[in-house]
C-alpha cells in the first residue's frame, strides 16, 4: 500500500521558503569575509548602544501597546457606556497613521519653538533655562509614541478574543465570588493570552525595524545601524550581518514568549457572551477617559496638527495627481493583503493538521521578515528575483527570439513579494490567535464525520476563523499603505505611492505639503476600520 504524501505541510513549506528568501539572500552575506573592516568598526565602538536601544524600544513599546490595547479591548468589549460604538473603530485609527509622520508632528508640536513651550513661556513668563520640559526627540519619546502608534495591534487581536470568550466561563467566576476586577485578571486574561502575546509580538518586531521615526529622532539602532553600513559606508556585508543580529535578538524573544507558555492550553468553551453592564456616571466618563486617551495622542493630536498645517499651508499640487497615487497604493495594499492572508491561513492550518517543531519551525522562518527593515528585504528580494528576471530574458530570446524586459523587477511584482515577506507575520500572527481558540475536538467530531482537511478548513475553521482573517486583512493592508522603504528601493520606473510622496516632502522639510498625502492615507484607512469593527461586531 503506498504511504500518503502530506501534501499540506509540503505547501507550506514551499510557501515558507519562498517568501524567506530575502532573508536566506541577507544571511548569505554574513559569511562574506570583512574585507573593509566596517564590520569590527561597528561591534567595536556603535553596536552595544545598537542592542541597549533597540531592546528598550521594543520591551518599552511592547509593554506601552499591551496596556493601552489589552485595557482599552476590555473596556469596549465588555461595558456598554455613551459613546462604546464609536470608539470600537475609532480605537484602531493610529494604524492609518505613518509613525515617522507622527514623530515629525509631535516633535513640531513640543520642540522648544512650538506651541506647547511657547505658550508655557508666554503664559508664565520664563526664559530658556528656567524650567525643564521633556525631550521629545530622544528614547523615551520614541517609547511613548511607538506605544501610542501601535496599540492596535493588540487592541484588534485582544477585542476579538474577549468578543469571543465564552460568558458561561465569566458568569462562573462571578457565581464564585469573583469581582469583574478579578474575573478579568484570573479568566479573561489569560485566555486572551495569545491574542495578546500576538499583537505584542508584532508590537515589538515593528518597533525593531521601525526607521524613519527613530533615525529621526537621533537614536540609534539595529535599523540606522543597517542603513549606515548599507548607504554611508557601502558594505552589504557589515549591513548584513547587523540585520543577522537584529533577527537573531527577535528569534529569541518570540522563542522566550513560546516557551513561557509551557503545556498551557487556551481553547474557547463555547457558549454565548454574557450580557455588558452598564456604566453610568462617574464610572461611565471614566471608562470614556480612558479609551479616549490613546486614541487623542495616538490619532485625533496629531491627526489635528497635520489637517491645521494641510489647510493652511497645503500642497499646491494636490489634484488629479493624489487619485493615481491613491490608485497605486489601494491597488498594492489590496493584493498584499489578500496573498498575505491566503498564505496564513495555509501555513496555521498545517501546522494546526501536522504539529510538531517541524512545521514550528516553518512558520516561525516565514515570519522572520517582518524585523527586518523594508530596505533590506527589498534589497534581499532584488537579488534573486532579478536573477530570476534575467533567465526568462534569455529563455524567451532563445526560444521565441524576442526580448521580454524585466517582467518581475521591472513591474510591481517584485515590490508585492517583498510586501508578502515583510507583513506575513502580521496576518500569520492575527489567523493563529484565532485558530488556537479552536477547540480541537471540534477537528476530531469533523473528521470521524467523514470530512477531509479541505473539508474542515472550508467548512469549520473558515468561519470560525472570519474575525482573524479580516484582523490580518485589515493590519496587513495598513501596513503597506504606509510602507516605505521597500517602495522607494522596488517601486518601477515613474511609480509612486502615497507613502513615497509623503517621505520625498518630509525629507525636503516640506511637512505642510506632506500632510496632504499623510491624511489621504488615513482617509483611505478609515474605510477597512468600519468594516472590521462591524465584522468583528457581528461575530
Amino acid at each position: 500500500m503506498k504511504s500518503r504524501i502530506p501534501f499540506l505541510p509540503i505547501v507550506a513549506i514551499i510557501l515558507a521558503a519562498l517568501v524567506s528568501l530575502p532573508v536566506a539572500s541577507v544571511v548569505v552575506n554574513v559569511f562574506q569575509p570583512d574585507k573593509e573592516g566596517v564590520w569590527a568598526h561597528l561591534a567595536e565602538t556603535v553596536l552595544g548602544e545598537y542592542v541597549f536601544n533597540s531592546l528598550m524600544l521594543a520591551a518599552g513599546a511592547g509593554l506601552a501597546a499591551a496596556l493601552l490595547g489589552t485595557g482599552s479591548a476590555w473596556i469596549v468589549a465588555m461595558y456598554r457606556f455613551p459613546g462604546r460604538r464609536v470608539l470600537e473603530w475609532a480605537l484602531l485609527l493610529p494604524l492609518a497613521m505613518p509613525t515617522y509622520v507622527i514623530a515629525y508632528a509631535y516633535t513640531d508640536f513640543f520642540q522648544y519653538a512650538g506651541p506647547v513651550q511657547s505658550g508655557l513661556r508666554e503664559m508664565f513668563g520664563w526664559q530658556r533655562g528656567d524650567y525643564w520640559f521633556p525631550e521629545v526627540r530622544s528614547l523615551e519619546g520614541a517609547i511613548v509614541i511607538f506605544g501610542l502608534v501601535f496599540y492596535p495591534y493588540v487592541y484588534v487581536l485582544a477585542r476579538t478574543a474577549f468578543l469571543e470568550r465564552s460568558g458561561v466561563l465569566m458568569e462562573a467566576a462571578r457565581g464564585l465570588g469573583y469581582s469583574q476586577r478579578a474575573a478579568f485578571f484570573r479568566v479573561a486574561l489569560p485566555l486572551a493570552r495569545p491574542a495578546v502575546a500576538g499583537g505584542v509580538a508584532l508590537v515589538i518586531m515593528e518597533s525593531l525595524a521601525e526607521f524613519g521615526a527613530v533615525s529621526y529622532f537621533g537614536v540609534p539602532t539595529f535599523t540606522t545601524g543597517i542603513y549606515r553600513a548599507w548607504y554611508a559606508f557601502g558594505d552589504p556585508v557589515a549591513a548584513s550581518q547587523l540585520a543577522a543580529s537584529l533577527l537573531g535578538v527577535v528569534a529569541l524573544a518570540l522563542i522566550l514568549e513560546k516557551a513561557s507558555r509551557g503545556r498551557a492550553r487556551f481553547d474557547d468553551a463555547g457558549g454565548r457572551p454574557s450580557a455588558r453592564p452598564q456604566l453610568r456616571g462617574a464610572r461611565a466618563a471614566l471608562a470614556w477617559c480612558a479609551c479616549m486617551l490613546p486614541l487623542t495622542a495616538g490619532f485625533l493630536l496629531p491627526g489635528g496638527l497635520l489637517l491645521s498645517m494641510a489647510l493652511s499651508e497645503g500642497d499646491s499640487q494636490f489634484g488629479a495627481k493624489y487619485l493615481s497615487l491613491a490608485g497605486n497604493s489601494l491597488m498594492l495594499a489590496g493584493i498584499a493583503s489578500v496573498l498575505a492572508v491566503v498564505v496564513a491561513l495555509l501555513l496555521a492550518y498545517a501546522g494546526r493538521a501536522q504539529p510538531g517543531r517541524l512545521m514550528a519551525g516553518v512558520k516561525r522562518l516565514a515570519s522572520l521578515g517582518y524585523a527586518v527593515p523594508g530596505t533590506v528585504i527589498a534589497v534581499g528580494a532584488l537579488i534573486p528575483l532579478t536573477a530570476l528576471d534575467h533567465a526568462l530574458i534569455d529563455w524567451v530570446e532563445d526560444v521565441w527570439g524576442t526580448s521580454i524586459g524585466l517582467v518581475i523587477t521591472g513591474t510591481s511584482v517584485a515590490l508585492v513579494f517583498a510586501y508578502l515577506a515583510r507583513f506575513l507575520a502580521v496576518a500569520l500572527n492575527a489567523v493563529e490567535s484565532s485558530l488556537a481558540r479552536i477547540c480541537p475536538s471540534l477537528d476530531e467530531a469533523a473528521r470521524s464525520l467523514g470530512a477531509s482537511r479541505a473539508g474542515l478548513l472550508a467548512r469549520v475553521h473558515v468561519p470560525l476563523l472570519s474575525g482573524g482573517i479580516v484582523s490580518g486583512l485589515l493590519l496587513v493592508f495598513v501596513d503597506v499603505m504606509k510602507e516605505l522603504p521597500a517602495t522607494i528601493v522596488l517601486r518601477p520606473f515613474n511609480f509612486e505611492t502615497l507613502a513615497t510622496q509623503v517621505y520625498i516632502l518630509a525629507a525636503d522639510e516640506r511637512l505642510a505639503e506632506a500632510a496632504t498625502p499623510s491624511l489621504i492615507i488615513v482617509a483611505v484607512g478609515l474605510i477597512p476600520v468600519m468594516l472590521l469593527s462591524r465584522t468583528m461586531r457581528r461575530g
